[in-house]
């Protein structure tokens, strides 16, 4: 039995158990709480948030066919050549364990990196790189168009001249080739070594950028391995600006830079060759 009010005699409802008039007006109250509730979970996330969780991905024209794209907040992440859209979202899923979602357009600069093989003011997402890793890339993107480096001369630009093998690992790990030219990178010995797209569309790109593909191959059969001028005694590697303008009549080869010092050469200060190192 309810309490009741001992100044007028009715029940007290804060005293025992509600009445039913109570217990449906507070039944409604939760209801509506909580279908407001439940609508705010259901709504979008912020694109803020939506940004920091997910990348986004894009196919884009480019050098090479079939160019996917995947980026973040940070910048450019992921691309790669020649996948399917469930494969490449595959691919970009088993690296970096997040979720990628459609965009509208491309990245601002990413068509102009693409096309002029600078990489310009557009930004890269490297996060998940080791030091070392990093350290290549950033050795890698010094390289200028239509030039090649040997895998040494990246091992000593990234502070570690001793790890040739271990950049050849490290660009095999590129996360966005083209953009980060790991295609101008070649073999120790001169020839122009793998590519993470095939040795063919490495000679295509190299074409492209105005190589001479022909003339590098010959001079690494030949066993030579840097060019110098006899007019001005410097020394560089073939596909040096500077080596470009050597007249045929001037020209020496060498087959590392002791060879060149020990004829009188001094190295380039442009492309700065460097003794070879033992893979």
């Amino acid at each position: 039995m309810n309490r009741t009010d001992p100044a007028h005699g009715a029940p007290d409802p804060l005293a025992g158990e509600p009445t039913d008039e109570l217990t449906t007006e507070l039944a409604g109250e939760l209801a509506g709480e909580l279908a407001g509730e439940l609508a705010g979970l259901a709504a979008d996330a912020p694109p803020s948030l939506l940004d920091r969780i997910a990348a986004r991905r894009v196919h884009v024209a480019g050098p090479l066919e079939g160019l996917q794209v995947a980026f973040t907040d940070h910048g450019v992440a992921y691309l790669r050549a020649g996948m399917d859209d469930e494969e490449f979202a595959a691919s970009f899923r088993a690296r970096f364990a997040r979720p990628l979602l459609p965009a509208s357009r491309p990245p601002a600069g990413l068509v102009p990196a693409l096309r002029g093989g600078r990489l310009g003011g557009l930004r890269l997402d490297l996060r998940g790189l080791s030091d070392f890793e990093a350290a290549v890339l950033r050795a890698a993107a010094r390289i200028p168009r239509g030039q090649t480096r040997p895998y040494a001369w990246v091992a000593r630009a990234a502070g570690r001249p001793r790890a040739v093998r271990a950049v050849g690992s490290a660009l095999g790990r590129n996360p966005v080739p083209l953009l980060i030219p790991c295609h101008r990178v070649t073999r120790s010995d001169g020839t122009l070594g793998d590519y993470v797209f095939g040795a063919a569309a490495k000679e295509r790109l190299l074409r492209a950028e105005n190589v001479d593909v022909e003339e590098v191959v010959d001079l690494a059969r030949r066993g030579v391995r840097l060019v110098g001028s006899d007019t001005t005694g410097v020394v560089c590697y073939p596909t040096c600006g500077d080596a470009r303008r050597i007249t045929p009549g001037h020209r020496r080869g060498f087959r590392d830079l002791a060879a060149a010092r020990a004829a009188g050469y001094r190295p380039c200060l442009h492309c700065r060759p460097g003794d070879a190192t033992p893979t």
